[in-house]
């Protein structure tokens, strides 16, 4: 789901794979405002259409550990359990707009802003829990007592929103709802949902403990009906007290499929619903074209081989060096084995089809700025501008025929209100711009004394040099391992058959003096743009810079001097004897391909400026919170979802580190260890503006900063690749949207698939 109240999240990449699928067209700007970059795939069709009865299973990574989405542990699986079966005040549509939801919810509405704000709710009388009592105000009370962050003893993962809530009573009637907020709440819309029943709020105990395993009490289209932990299977049957439009299916099964074994999963017929990777969906959509086909497969194993390979393997197997003849039998015994199970896959496989869109969640690279070259901004801002963020989308979108945009914004995504491409804040990809921020930081061309054989993050030798096994288990082998290889360190354009691109001196051109501040005063500018594309100049802007930002760190600029070529490889660069080695750290399990092959790119960018990357790989179950939540890293690559209330969430990811009490550092979200005072103080104003227009300024201006100080690059929005039987109706790959999930089901007999908008109905 869209919004999962940002919780701590990494997503790893999609493994890479030209897919047989048809484009998906971007969504032009002559539909009006500002649309998604592709639109939701769901199959949609009209309820008459949507046969009653029969169960759905639908894949989910993992048996959630809780059923309290409060909690830290909650997860995708909590999202989609709770979705189904608890009250959503407000839901979202294709564009990640927050809409009342009037199966709860009459209306809703700010009535006061002087001398406090204060938020009516006006209840359907309808809406009742499983238990036969009403949805009311005793509800939301308990839930914000439970939420406010004022009792410790209930384990809540954050309070965002309902610490500044002042009281909530009773109006008219329980159906009534009033809240009065102590400091103004422009985000209100975020509270409540999902909202708990008193009883699981109520008590510490309950919230704790009793609604991680079971929610026995509810109020969505659904009921839970078991959670089978050894079986996999979380059972969802239709809730007989559900006032609504009636579900469509008796029961809606969440069944645990790891992503490795979704392709399994799909071929045994054990899920009608999946979110799958590229190389499953090609297998899918090649499934689909070769239906009815006669003759081998011209793809799988044993495809690519040639008629002088087959004849060798032939001779091979039938001549007189028995050992080898025995060892070519075997392998031809076991490629027929291969083609036929694949075959038989593929033939499995056909059942389904690919339903693809952007997920709701965008891949950032991350410059650690705690220490080492990148905590100086200019090389943060360095590394960013030698970026080619269109290549960077195409290496993952275009194969996939998903549109290939460069995210612009941290804060919101295309198609959403708050969306705008601040990214000029920083500027557009330049290398002899990169090369001159390079020089005024003191890295000039020239061999440093830690050579990239043994240098680290910082210059520092690098940890299991010498082809010992790391503490993560995965083999440090120094340049032995190259791109595509399980594990270990390597230096990329180091002895890897590229041609001698490297060796030019670098073009440090006059602008490298003032960066800092001219990049403070053009981030001041975006920010304050209107819609006609005039400026407005404010006092920061002719200051020099704003209060609290980051400045350079005051080295002058190098005097100008050319070089042909400024656009080839640099040669190495090196400081005080160290050579600008930059560690990028990316996982090595399976399904992290396209990771890595993003994370390559990104490091043949970097040579052309002179850095140096130490590809590090490390096993993908410690990737996030053994190296990035902990800083272990220079680079890194990870993803944030979107969201619909970008005050509230972005502050914790962007939000300056402070010290904690015992000395280290508070990071909360922002694993780049990059912020300023002027980013928070926009925050706060943000959310706390209830003026829609005034609040957009705010998160535009936020956004601009966080481009200015470079720690966090945003590159390109998820795909969303999901497996399904043609005949499921109203799922899929959902975008933004919340699923509505009494429409999901079957389509009648003899209803096509795509058949939709005929009538509605029940």
């Amino acid at each position: 789901m869209f919004h999962d109240g940002a919780r701590r999240r990494s997503v790893a990449l999609l493994t890479t794979g030209v897919l047989a699928l048809p484009a998906v067209a971007a969504c032009g700007a002559s539909e009006g405002g500002n649309v998604p970059a592709a639109a939701q795939d769901l199959a949609p069709a009209t309820r008459d259409l949507v046969a009653n009865g029969s169960t759905l299973t639908w894949a989910i990574d993992a048996v959630p550990g809780t059923l309290n989405a409060y909690q830290a542990d909650a997860d995708a699986g909590t999202t989609r359990v709770t979705g189904a079966v608890l009250p959503a005040l407000f839901t979202l549509d294709d564009k990640g707009r927050p809409q009342a939801n009037p199966d709860y919810l009459e209306s809703a509405e700010v009535v006061e802003r002087e001398p406090r704000q204060v938020v009516v709710y006006r209840l359907n009388q309808k809406a009742v829990w499983s238990d036969g009592r009403e949805v009311g105000a005793p509800d939301f009370a308990a839930q914000w007592r439970a939420l406010r962050g004022k009792d410790p003893a209930y384990w809540t993962a954050r309070n965002a929103g309902y610490d500044r809530i002042a009281k909530v009573e009773r109006g008219k009637d329980d159906l009534e709802v009033q809240v009065t907020f102590d400091k103004p709440y422009a985000e209100w819309r975020s509270l409540f949902t999902p909202l708990y029943p008193k009883d699981v709020m109520g008590t510490p105990d309950s919230f704790n403990d009793s609604a991680r395993t079971t929610l026995k009490n509810t109020a969505g289209p659904f009921s839970l009906k078991k959670v089978d932990r050894k079986s996999g299977d979380v059972t969802l049957v239709r809730n007989p007290r559900w006032w609504g439009d009636q579900p469509k299916l008796d029961q809606l099964v969440f069944r645990k499929v790891a992503p490795k074994d979704r392709t399994k999963a799909l071929t045994a017929g054990r899920v009608d619903l999946a979110q799958v990777a590229p190389g499953e969906a090609e297998r899918i959509s090649l499934a689909r074209r070769d239906k009815g086909a006669r003759g081998p497969l011209a793809h799988g194993p044993g495809a690519g081989r040639t008629p002088a390979d087959a004849l060798m393997s032939w001779a091979i197997a039938n001549g007189t060096e028995q050992e080898a003849a025995e060892s070519e039998q075997l392998a031809r015994e076991q490629t027929r084995e291969a083609v036929v199970a694949y075959a038989a896959e593929q033939k499995s496989l056909g059942a389904y089809e690919v339903r693809k869109a952007l997920e709701p969640s965008f891949t950032q690279l991350a410059l650690n700025g705690a220490d080492g070259p990148l905590a100086d901004e200019r090389v943060r801002r360095a590394v960013a501008r030698a970026l080619d963020r269109k290549e960077l989308a195409e290496t993952v979108l275009k194969p996939l025929g998903l549109p290939a945009q460069p995210v612009g914004s941290h804060l919101a995504l295309a198609g959403q209100d708050a969306y705008e491409d601040a990214s000029d804040a920083l500027g557009s990809q330049d290398t002899a711009e990169a090369r001159a921020l390079l020089a005024e930081a003191g890295w000039k061309p020239g061999q440093g004394a830690a050579g990239p054989e043994n240098a680290g993050a910082s210059g520092e030798p690098a940890e299991g040099a010498g082809g010992e096994e790391s503490e993560e288990g995965v083999e440090e082998s120094g340049n032995e391992d190259r791109p595509g290889d399980d594990g270990g360190e390597y230096i990329v354009g180091e002895d890897d058959g590229k041609p001698g691109e490297r060796g030019g001196p670098m073009l440090p051109g006059a602008v490298a003096a003032g960066q800092g501040a001219a990049l403070w005063r053009q981030a001041d500018v975006v920010a304050r743009q209107d819609g006609d594309g005039k400026a407005e100049q404010g006092a920061h802007a002719q200051q020099g810079g704003p209060p609290g930002a980051y400045a350079p760190k005051g080295t002058a600029a190098p005097k100008e001097w050319e070089s042909p070529g400024a656009e080839g490889a640099a040669g190495p660069l090196a400081k005080d004897g160290l050579e600008l080695t930059l560690r990028f750290v990316v996982p090595s399990g399976a399904g992290s391909e396209q990771l890595r092959a993003v994370a390559d790119k990104i490091a043949e960018q970097l040579e052309k400026i002179g850095v140096t990357t130490a590809m590090k790989k490390v096993p993908s179950s410690g990737y996030f919170t053994d190296h990035v939540a902990s800083g272990q890293y220079d680079m890194a690559l990870y993803s944030w979802p979107g969201t619909a209330y970008p005050a509230t969430d972005g502050r914790p990811i962007h939000a300056k580190p402070v010290p904690a009490a015992d000395g280290s550092l508070n990071v909360a979200q922002n694993y780049t260890r990059v912020g300023t005072d002027r980013i928070d103080q926009l925050f706060d104003q943000a959310v706390g503006e209830l003026d829609d227009g005034a609040r957009k300024k705010l998160i535009k201006e936020a956004d601009a900063r966080i481009w200015a100080v470079a720690g966090a690059i945003p590159l390109y929005q998820r795909p969303e690749l999901v497996a399904a039987r043609p005949s499921v109706a109203n799922a899929g790959a959902f975008g933004f949207a919340t699923p509505r999930y009494q429409d999901i089901g079957f389509l009648k007999k003899g209803v096509k698939p795509g058949t939709q908008n005929r009538k509605s109905g029940s």
